[in-house]
């Protein structure tokens, strides 16, 4: 089974990033920013740019100081959950996905609110998203592959430039097993 990474795993990685590039730890950094009383994230931001502090390590002091959304808070079950809620019958099609990304080879699963990420040590080569209500689309990194066959233009993100579409668990087949490894490979 593959590795799944929820939102912890993206906060600790963060404070790990802010640690490496400042030298300091996230509690060191949550300290001087209440000295300095900030009122708003909007006055909160250009400081922290100004001390060097930019990306996921800049939003996660913000979340700090200011709350996270609730979808942060949630596991990774409770996400893929409020994914599927509406759509309950597209969830073996998810979890048709998942067991093919297993037998890939070291593959993290990371969560979030409206899609699921699969990562190799690299970088994301995958992500599958429920769509539309009849729908889950699996957008893949494949670089110098060009759309034919069920391989479309994705729209789900612009690292994913191909997607197919899939409307019930037996479509995840050799062809999207060969196409899911090729992504796999060319981003380990």
């Amino acid at each position: 089974m593959p590795q799944v990474r929820d939102w912890q795993g993206m906060r600790d990685m963060s404070a790990r990033r802010l640690k490496e590039r400042t030298g300091d730890d996230l509690d060191t950094w949550n300290r001087r920013i209440k000295g300095q009383g900030f009122a708003s994230e909007e006055s909160l931001r250009p400081w922290l740019t100004k001390e060097g502090v930019t990306g996921y390590a800049q939003t996660l002091l913000v979340m700090e100081q200011f709350g996270y959304p609730d979808f942060l808070l949630a596991s990774a079950d409770e996400l893929v959950d409020g994914q599927y809620a509406d759509r309950p019958q597209l969830r073996p099609i998810y979890h048709a996905i998942i067991s093919a990304a297993a037998g890939l080879g070291e593959v993290i699963v990371q969560t979030r609110k409206s899609y699921v990420s699969l990562v190799t040590r690299r970088r994301t080569f995958a992500r599958i998203q429920p769509t539309t209500k009849t729908r889950v689309d699996l957008g893949l990194r494949l670089e110098g592959t060009l759309p034919r066959g069920r391989l479309r233009p994705s729209k789900i993100h612009e690292t994913m430039q191909l997607q197919i579409g899939l409307t019930a668990p037996e479509e995840v087949d050799a062809e999207v097993l060969g196409w899911l490894q090729k992504a796999y490979n060319q981003n380990r």
